[in-house]
């Protein structure tokens, strides 16, 4: 529903999940009529009749009553933990009554949609008791928004959550089905890109998993970022297709939907009230997705917005008159907010459609979560209650205008005063930073947000000034250069005038004149030099100056006026925290620096973490069986610390038998998947080197990749014997997205298919070497590739990536690491043994001064570095012009030039770190044993870990157990 305003009471029916009154019950009532109803159905075709006849007759002996009887008593015990038979009665129920494909035909798609639906059921049944009892409680809840959830496929997921995995894999078997194949059908949810999106998704597990009150809020995109296609040309994108089938695991909220505005003008009234008019308005609706914990009822809801407009915005007039595209302009404007996941923002088009994006997510949750508070506290509202019941967690500098849109409304619409407000916003929000790179750090235009945003922008100056006033208050007025420095580095808005009440206040109408001991000075050391006329000349006219300076606070005209995200995040927040223990110090001592002098005690780290259940358990079954046997326990699987007990049997030769046979049956897999993906055939006799990530300089593919061509070099340089001697077979695996208008990214995405489809195709090399880039990257390939890698890459030129979580994933799955000391490679490197980690390469605390060592040319090349590039340059590749990728690597200055991310700088200690894993891959012995000890040290890196951090420092929530 479209509102001129926003009205809490107004919306207190839509933001609830389900109405109150609904109880187990009904979801009694509903299972036992959906089986009676499943009794009469009849299959319609060949592929729907049940296949297995002993289960079959056993079946038959049991009355309906008694099977609905174990739900139901399951139901009562705690959690649905249905049999076979109702598990299949379901299945069928849904392929008859909730049908998505036309009924002549049980075939695989509409077997995945009568699966994931009847799973739906039981997550719907814990889903409202969750809901219901967080509102009984009134508990304090955390709102975690992020531009990105990259879920990955949910039904197997859910299914190992609920703990049904048996009882469906046998319900689907006596379907005519088997469970992987069903579960093949389901598209990866397009709703992120990389580290960001999927963390924000392990976050989401583990929460439910806790039983932490908490929701996450997003977009729902239709069509996602892009789908990858690998030509000869290199990458292409298309547009995603995941909604096209639909999508049964969200539940649209048709009754929950919040006016959004942009553009207009403010008008203030007689009594100085505020009132944003006129603009373009839209409508956010939203669609909920449940979110189940492992082996608990707790099941939290992910909240996901799409747009539309109001049926009075269609001009059934210009329709009508034959103009089609202004009939229905205002629905397209509002409908493309939601389609893609970050547009190109070259265009001011694009900059203006990333930002609608942003506010839409921020306001539609925040109306959201207002409306939620209000309707909790009743008649006893208090709004210096807000941030004692409400945490709101920005992931990253995305969802930054919750800050202004919260002030916005305790003010226009709830009538509290600037003060109050401020301090509550302040208690309410905090802030995680993921990474140093600038273009990260969001930066808009101040002109872009005065047009889209005016109150919003009114509200930021406000906050910009209480922020001068505190570097004030702080640094003085005295060293009118220090305070500037300050303010400049410092201010949300950058390059834009003080207000003039504060120039009065610090700048002196007088000029400031340099003392006198300066003249006495420069009298000094002239006198240490040798009498001549010249001389004499020169000291009569440098005391003849009256040299004086000036202290100026001017815009400079030539540069933009900008708003600084990340900076309006530190100031508002009560929290900022880095995602690794070298990033937080990085962003304490360098990104943040001045602000961390300021508030120490605001900063804090929360090193990243990944769910176990998804990223070991389900992904990894023949390696967690290992696991739970060893350690004697599947409590593994909810605390991580028992993983420490393999150390103990890392010598063990049954443990590394068993260990070999796992990783050899996980490398299978990969090999027929990617014979399935790519066309290549691969043997699982090779070392599988995995480097799978967003596509970016500086993650560095390129390092990666230089290497391999400097190996196949080598390789052509020798005999076939020699080359069997020196090197180890290898597979060497690359995924990942370049983002459509990132040039070089795409550059290096064309070289590596162009340097696999050489390698791939030499008969001298054989599989000594192999060379393979996966298409369209994503959760799911994920899942596959992970479990069978041997080594995996993480590269980065250090002091760039935050943290990293697929270091995590893959040290979790016995996979050994060679990478920089960046991110969390640091502390896996510690937890793993230094022995276990083959290093290599420039540290954080160095890329400064070798940046500066390139810039003044000091820098001389190895050898073998400048040797590669001119192997590139030759041709051996194809036809294609390197030049323009290679030169990134040379020259000392320049945008685009000057190697910036230090990959000539790292490549020989790289080659030569290849060669220590080599040697250590023929000692099968030795290597089993370094990935068991990866396996026990990830133990750290649980998101369960990381939730209980988050909950207990910075939201100060406490889980809540269902009874």
């Amino acid at each position: 529903m479209a509102a001129s305003s926003f009205s809490a009471t107004s919306y207190i029916s839509k933001s609830s999940i389900v109405d109150s009154s609904f109880n187990s019950e009904h979801s009694k009532n509903l299972l036992l009529l959906k089986f009676k109803l499943s009794r009469r159905i009849r299959p319609r075709g060949r592929n729907f009749a049940v296949t297995n006849v002993a289960s079959r007759n056993q079946r038959l002996q049991k009355s309906p009553d008694q099977s609905i009887q174990e739900t139901t008593d399951a139901l009562d015990n705690g959690i649905l933990v249905p049999d076979s038979e109702s598990v299949i009665s379901s299945i069928k129920y849904h392929a008859e009554f909730t049908p998505s494909f036309s009924p002549e035909k049980f075939e695989l798609p509409k077997a995945y949609y009568a699966t994931a639906e009847s799973i739906r059921d039981m997550l719907i049944t814990n889903w409202n008791a969750t809901y219901n009892f967080h509102e009984k409680m009134n508990v304090k809840q955390a709102y975690y928004l992020s531009m990105e959830f990259l879920q990955g496929r949910a039904l197997l997921n859910a299914i190992g959550n609920l703990e049904l995995s048996g009882a469906y894999a046998e319900a689907l078997t006596n379907l005519g089905h088997d469970l992987e194949d069903v579960a093949r059908q389901e598209p990866d949810a397009a709703l992120g890109n990389g580290g960001l999106g999927r963390l924000a998704s392990c976050f989401l597990d583990s929460l439910a998993t806790l039983n932490y009150p908490a929701w996450g809020y997003g977009l729902r995109y239709k069509y996602g970022l892009f789908k990858q296609l690998i030509t000869k040309d290199g990458q292409e994108e298309v547009a995603e297709n995941w909604l096209e089938m639909g999508n049964p695991w969200e539940v649209p909220r048709n009754d929950v939907s919040y006016p959004i505005k942009f553009y207009g003008e403010i008008v203030k009234g007689k009594d100085g009230h505020k009132t944003w008019v006129g603009g373009e308005d839209i409508i956010a609706v939203a669609y909920d997705v449940p979110i189940p914990g492992y082996k608990t009822k707790t099941t939290i809801n992910l909240r996901l917005w799409s747009t539309k407009v109001g049926p009075e915005n269609f001009d059934l007039h210009a329709f009508n008159d034959g103009n089609h595209a202004k009939a229905y302009e205002a629905l397209k404007k509002a409908e493309k907010i939601c389609y893609i996941l970050y547009p190109g923002d070259e265009s001011l088009e694009g900059k203006t459609l990333r930002l609608k994006q942003q506010y839409t997510l921020c306001s539609a949750s925040l109306q959201d979560i207002i409306a939620r508070f209000e309707r909790r506290s009743g008649e006893s509202l208090d709004w210096n209650e807000f941030p004692e019941k409400v945490a709101v967690q920005m992931n990253d500098t995305h969802p930054t205008l919750c800050i202004p849109e919260l002030l916005r409304i305790l003010m226009d619409f709830k009538g509290l005063e600037w003060k109050e407000a401020w301090a509550i916003t302040q208690r309410t929000v905090a802030y995680t930073n993921h990474t140093v790179l600038p273009e990260a750090l969001e930066k808009w235009s101040l002109n872009l947000l005065q047009e889209l945003l005016p109150r919003h922008v009114e509200i930021i100056k406000m906050i910009d000034n209480e922020l001068i006033d505190t570097i004030i208050a702080e640094y003085g007025t005295e060293d009118l250069e220090l305070l500037k420095e300050k303010l400049k580095q410092m201010r949300v808005l950058e390059n834009i005038e003080l207000p003039a009440s504060i120039l009065e206040f610090i700048v002196k109408p007088e000029e400031i004149t340099i003392v006198d001991s300066l003249e006495e000075k420069i009298s000094e050391e002239v006198t240490e030099l040798p009498k001549t006329e010249n001389n004499d000349l020169k000291v009569k006219e440098e005391k003849d100056v009256d040299i004086r300076a000036k202290v100026t606070f001017d815009p400079d005209p030539k540069l933009p006026q900008m708003v600084r995200m990340a900076n309006l995040c530190v100031v508002s927040g009560h929290a900022v925290n880095g995602v690794a223990e070298i990033h937080t110090e990085i962003v304490k001592n360098e990104v943040f620096n001045d602000f961390y002098k300021l508030w120490p005690k605001k900063f804090q780290n929360k090193t990243n973490g990944v769910t176990p259940r998804r990223w070991l358990s389900f992904c990894n079954p023949e390696l967690s069986k290992i696991i739970t046997k060893w350690t004697r326990t599947e409590d593994w699987v909810l605390n991580t610390e028992k993983l420490i007990e393999l150390k103990k049997f890392a010598d063990d030769e049954e443990l590394q038998s068993e260990w070999r046979k796992a990783k050899r049956m996980n490398k299978e897999r990969t090999v027929s998947f990617l014979k399935e993906k790519t066309g290549y055939l691969v043997t699982p006799d090779a070392m599988f080197d995995v480097q799978v990530k967003r596509i970016h300089e500086y993650k560095r593919q390129l390092l990666n990749i230089l290497g391999i061509v400097y190996r196949y070099k080598k390789m052509k340089e020798m005999s076939g014997d020699e080359r069997k001697e020196k090197f180890v077979p290898r597979v060497c695996i690359f995924g990942g997205k370049a983002f459509a208008t990132y040039v070089q990214a795409k550059r290096i995405v064309k070289f590596i298919n162009d340097v696999g489809a050489t390698v791939n195709h030499d008969p001298d090399i054989g599989d000594l070497l192999k060379v393979v880039f996966v298409p369209d990257y994503n959760v799911t390939v994920a899942e596959v590739l992970i479990p069978g890698s041997d080594l995996s890459q993480h590269i980065s030129t250090a002091g760039m990536e935050a943290s990293g979580t697929s270091n995590m994933k893959f040290a979790m799955n016995g996979c050994i690491q060679i990478g920089t000391l960046d991110g969390a490679n640091v502390e896996i490197r510690q937890e793993v043994g230094e022995e276990n980690f083959f290093l290599f390469g420039a540290e954080a605390h160095e890329i400064s001064g070798l940046r500066k060592e390139r810039s003044e040319g000091k820098f001389v090349p190895d050898p073998r570095f400048e040797e590669v590039k001119e192997y590139v340059r030759s041709g051996v590749f194809g036809r294609y012009s390197y030049d323009e990728l290679m030169g990134s690597l040379e020259g000392n200055e320049g945008y685009g030039r000057a190697d910036y991310f230090l990959v000539g700088k790292d490549f020989p200690a790289y080659i030569e770190c290849q060669e220590e894993v080599d040697k250590a891959y023929r000692d099968q012995n030795k290597w089993t044993k370094m990935s068991i000890l990866n396996t026990a040290g990830s133990y750290k890196f649980s998101s369960d870990r990381t939730i209980h951090q988050y909950a207990r420092d910075i939201w100060r929530i406490e889980p809540v157990v269902l009874p």
